[in-house]
């Protein structure tokens, strides 16, 4: 279930579950407590319906919904590697992933790791 927009500056999360075969679900919310019950009782035909049991991974919090969703649209295109180094953390490893040699040249060039 994808975020809907309700006025600005509404709260939600971006949150990625693993599924009971491995792979993982990317989804956005305006009630993360309500949206993990959802998914846990299976309450929607759908992907994760169809691969319980399932776990909550990573959430990250907006103060603005439309960040949510932007955030949310992005990770769903990415690789399993670049999700995993985004719920570890590992930022470095993240934009190495991203395939952007301009990032990835500035990385080798700098004495200091990125904050």
């Amino acid at each position: 279930m994808t975020c809907q927009k309700k006025g600005n500056m509404k709260r939600a999360w971006v949150y990625i579950l693993q599924s009971s075969d491995g792979s993982y679900y990317t989804g956005c919310t305006t009630n993360l407590q309500k949206r993990m019950t959802e998914h846990y009782e299976g309450r929607y035909d759908g992907y994760t319906a169809a691969r319980q049991p399932i776990r909550l991974l990573w959430t990250e919090e907006f103060v603005d919904v439309r960040d949510a969703i932007i955030l949310e649209r992005k990770i769903k295109k990415w690789t399993r590697k670049k999700k995993e180094a985004l719920m570890k953390g590992d930022f470095q490893l993240l934009h190495e992933l991203s395939g952007s040699t301009r990032t990835k040249t500035k990385l080798a060039s700098s004495s200091n790791p990125p904050l």
